[in-house]
């Protein structure tokens, strides 16, 4: 009765309170069925409400897809194109401080990725990735030690932070005769990946891939040809192909990794033999190759600037928040349009359930305990309870007054 017909005015304050500290939930968007039947034109917002609804499970489920995506490491390949090239220079006199220059001649090793160009693949804020990036280690052996000594003869060059990256590097070294060199090209993997034994990589259908990888293909392959053991399921039986690998017949699951030790090794660098000819025609010439390379999916940086992104969020928190409010408003002026009705219906009886409606709320803002209007006339103690209430009354204060006897007799003992 208090709840159908309070003030909408006198509680105004109240309900605006409870509605900005309680938490949206999508309950507080919808309309009453009374204005429904009211006003027939929220019926298709009842209906963009469903399909809000649906969209949102929708987009939250691509976001924790979305979000599982951005953890995993994902790679792709890319061809990285090599350009090995020489220049000799003849021996001459230097002007300006008449010193005679030595001939020489310079190696240039340079690379890029063949489709990035332009920095469109890019996203903001990330630049191209450069050459010296993909390896951690080049060496260059120059064959002829005769020529250049124990200390000339071999170049290594390591990848490091604090030097910064380059599309390439050159080599210089004196002298005018053909010289022939090996460049090895240690490849920078991330993360880090071993190359299998010839045997192993033919049973598991790969030759390099990092450690997980090859552990999960090998227990793929023993799930596929059932060979966990039935009744010790912590061992398996190794087939023919396996037990001629590993040298066991049968061996723990938690002894694999060391198992794989002895038959994967670090991935062989890429030997490239190079002539560095003294002729004019041959310096025009630029030898090509291809590598296959790893790199990060440029997908995988747009995700994540779109998970991080909070633009759109804010402006889908600003309009939530003016629905319910304007649901608020709806439901604010359904209640006044009942109140006023049934006024307008039966007066008299309606500001009588009024007034104790409001008696009511008033005892319970005040936390009035009975009902002093009554309590305050002779003939309400003259009930049958009386008795039994004048008991219970002496029984408790008989209680209390022997708790304390005993309490000050156990002080004094």
């Amino acid at each position: 009765m208090a709840d159908s017909h309070a003030h909408p005015y006198a509680k105004k304050s109240e309900t605006k309170s409870k509605s900005r500290s309680r938490k949206r939930r999508i309950a507080d968007v919808v309309l009453p069925q009374r204005v429904r039947d009211l006003v027939p034109e929220s019926r298709a917002y009842m209906e963009l409400v469903e399909i809000e609804r649906h969209m949102d499970m929708i987009v939250m489920r691509k976001h924790i897809e979305m979000q599982e995506a951005v953890k995993k490491p994902t790679k792709i390949k890319r061809k990285l194109r090599l350009f090995i090239s020489h220049t000799f220079s003849p021996a001459r006199l230097d002007a300006d401080d008449a010193e005679v220059m030595m001939p020489h001649f310079e190696l240039h090793i340079e690379g890029r990725l063949l489709d990035d160009t332009t920095q469109e693949r890019y996203p903001v804020g990330r630049s191209r990735r450069k050459f010296t990036s993909f390896f951690k280690r080049v060496i260059v052996e120059l064959l002829d030690k005769s020529k250049y000594g124990p200390d000339q003869h071999l170049i290594e060059w390591t990848h490091s932070l604090e030097r910064g990256e380059s599309d390439g590097f050159s080599i210089r070294r004196f002298g005018d005769e053909t010289t022939k060199c090996i460049i090895c090209l240690f490849l920078d993997y991330q993360p880090e990946q071993a190359t299998l034994e010839p045997r192993l990589a033919r049973v598991l259908g790969m030759h390099t891939a990092t450690r997980p990888a090859i552990l999960s293909a090998l227990w793929q392959y023993v799930k596929t040809h059932k060979l966990q053991d039935p009744s010790e399921r912590q061992y398996l039986n190794f087939d023919k192909y396996l037990e001629q690998i590993f040298g066991v017949a049968r061996a723990k699951f938690s002894e694999l990794p060391t198992l794989l030790n002895a038959h994967v090794t670090t991935p062989d660098p890429i030997i490239i033999n190079y002539e560095i000819v003294n002729d004019p025609a041959e310096q025009k010439k630029q030898v090509c190759y291809d590598v296959d390379v790893d790199v990060d999916d440029p997908l995988r940086h747009s995700t994540s600037s779109v998970l991080m992104s909070t633009a759109s969020q804010q402006e889908i928190v600003g309009i939530v928040g003016k629905i319910h409010e304007t649901v608020d408003q709806v439901n604010q002026l359904k209640t006044r349009r009942e109140f006023f009705s049934q006024y307008a219906k039966h007066p008299q009886d309606f500001i009588n359930q009024w007034l104790v409606s409001q008696s009511q709320d008033l005892q319970v803002m005040q936390d009035t305990v009975g009902n002093p209007e009554a309590e305050r006339k002779a003939d309400y103690y003259c009930k049958p309870w009386a008795n039994e209430a004048v008991c219970r009354y002496f029984y408790r204060k008989i209680q209390t007054r022997r708790a304390e006897l005993e309490q000050a007799l156990g002080m004094r003992q």
